[in-house]
């Protein structure tokens, strides 16, 4: 029995022979493929503000996100401190692991957190676990040290960038150590499944001595800290990752994972009194502020932002801002420049969209923070601000005189090479309204000028941006090598065209070989 037809299915469709249609048409085979022009379009300088200009001319606003909510945990217990770490390092919920985020461009960054208690006294030690390498095969093959953890002590008050700053102290996985940006050889290298114990000796006379071991192999003495210099200040246990997941052990574990030195104790065994507290942070979003830097690009916002945060040690500002971004792109410590091996604005764009996102997880977490970009545009303040209902949010206008500016710009120039474009420098000019109190803004700081002069200068922008109306200049055509050409026949049916004669071929076939006019 057969089925009808019209519930019969079709056969197969079957792929065309190598060679193409052209075969199949009994053209013979497709002539190949020019290679692409390896030449780049022309572009103009991009650097980070030329981002940042993009970006503030998005849409609408996001809705407010919802809160974080932290667990319950113990808070005498030595573990991963939630608010003392990036935001783009992920604690377990046991708060004795983490990872950081490796998608997109945060596989470039760095990303650090602390314990929550610091000694002072004793001979103390803990253990750090590389538990995996997670695969970021979405990098270069050019980029360093992709898989890199570096692990030891620091004061509370230090970035989390760790062994880069005084009273900073690391050991990496590229067998180095480091302290105040200064990078030695030490010991040797390690990587996933090795264990480092890090080891810190109050009781060494007038210094205190911070040592490694590796797999249960004491590697050496590692720093010397003068205690004078320490003047009384804790130091915590510390970590800094890229793109590798790390465990502790501070004591929680029933057995360390190897034997430990005679005479050291487990930073958690040590009694409660002889430990001291990192700083916590806010209890509610009504405690947090976060001050939004409004200013044309090179106007001093990122010195203003950097010197306020540290004149106010005890909020802990997270800056959110590309330059922050880039700190946190270091390689041995020295920030990445324009030779860079791979494609600079590449990196610039990634490290855009990097911002975005922490912009996304800082609003759901009870910190204190500075969003360091232009803000020029009135949209882009509403739609920034909107998702930190509830804080305390703060504009803090950065208007130096035109003088200033000038040379503000031509100092950033010089450091960084162009980074903004003049026509979008005009553009932001044309739209930037002075920030003033309302529904998204609980107070307007101005910085250098008065809010009469502020007021007069920006309407000076406006005049000037409309006046002359940005334009993006034109770009030379870059045509790639075309294809060559092949031979091309009237749109006749086959019958018709093997009844043409040669008169009738197209003026470049005429004179081919009788053979080469034979048509099928």
């Amino acid at each position: 029995l057969h089925a009808p037809p019209f519930l019969q299915r079709p056969p197969p469709l079957t792929p065309p022979p190598r060679g193409g249609v052209g075969r199949i048409l009994g053209g013979g085979p497709e002539p190949p493929r020019p290679p692409p022009s390896r030449k780049r379009p022309f572009e103009e300088p991009r650097g980070r503000g030329y981002y940042e200009h993009r970006e503030e001319k998005r849409g609408r606003s996001p809705q407010p996100p919802a809160e974080e909510e932290e667990e319950d945990f113990d808070d005498s217990l030595v573990a991963v401190d939630t608010y003392n770490c990036d935001l783009h390092f992920k604690v377990a919920r046991d708060r004795y692991s983490g990872y950081p985020l490796t998608i997109e461009g945060f596989a470039y960054l760095w990303s650090g957190a602390r314990a929550t208690y610091g000694v002072r006294q004793g001979r103390v030690c803990y253990e750090m676990k590389v538990m995996e390498e997670i695969s970021v095969q979405h990098l270069p093959s050019s980029e360093p040290d992709p898989h890199v953890v570096r692990v030891g002590w620091s004061l509370d008050s230090c970035s989390t960038q760790l062994g880069e700053e005084p009273f900073s102290f690391g050991y990496g996985g590229t067998g180095r150590k480091s302290s105040n940006g200064r990078f030695e050889s030490y010991g040797e290298p390690f990587g996933e499944s090795d264990v480092i114990a890090c080891l810190a000796d109050f009781e060494a006379g007038d210094e205190v001595e911070l040592s490694f071991q590796k797999n249960g192999h004491w590697l050496g003495l590692a720093f010397r800290v003068p205690k004078a210099s320490l003047a009384g200040r804790a130091l915590f246990p510390h970590v800094l990752v890229k793109n590798c997941a790390v465990e502790f052990n501070f004591g929680q574990r029933p057995e360390p994972f190897w034997p430990l030195p005679a005479g050291f104790t487990l930073i958690q065994h040590l009694p409660l009194g002889q430990r001291l507290r990192g700083t916590l942070g806010p209890k509610s979003k009504a405690e947090c502020e976060i001050l939004m830097m409004v200013g044309l690009p090179a106007a001093g916002k990122t010195t203003w932002a950097v010197k306020h945060a540290a004149a106010n040690p005890g909020k802990k500002y997270n800056i959110l801002g590309t330059n922050a971004i880039m700190d946190k792109m270091r390689v041995m410590g020295l920030r990445r420049q324009r030779n860079y091996a791979g494609r600079w604005d590449v990196l610039i764009h990634q490290a855009t969209q990097c911002l975005n996102r922490l912009i996304q997880i800082a609003a759901r977490k009870r910190r204190n923070y500075i969003l360091d970009q232009t803000n020029v545009y009135g949209s882009a303040q509403r739609r920034k601000m909107r998702p930190f209902e509830g804080f305390q949010r703060k504009a803090v206008v950065v208007c130096p005189t035109d003088q200033e500016l000038r040379l503000r710009t031509v100092k950033r120039t010089d450091e960084e090479g162009k980074d903004v474009p003049d026509h979008a420098v005009l553009e932001m000019k044309a739209n930037f309204p002075l920030p003033e109190l309302g529904d998204f803004l609980d107070s307007v700081q101005l910085v250098q000028l008065q809010r009469e002069e502020a007021a007069a200068l920006v309407r000076r922008y406006n005049e000037e941006g409309l006046q002359e109306p940005p334009k993006t200049p034109k770009q030379p055509q870059n045509i790639p090598n075309k294809p060559p050409q092949t031979p091309h026949f009237p749109q006749k049916s086959p019958k018709k065209i093997r009844k043409m004669s040669p008169k009738n071929l197209p003026k470049n076939l005429q004179k081919i070989p009788k053979q080469s006019q034979k048509i099928p």
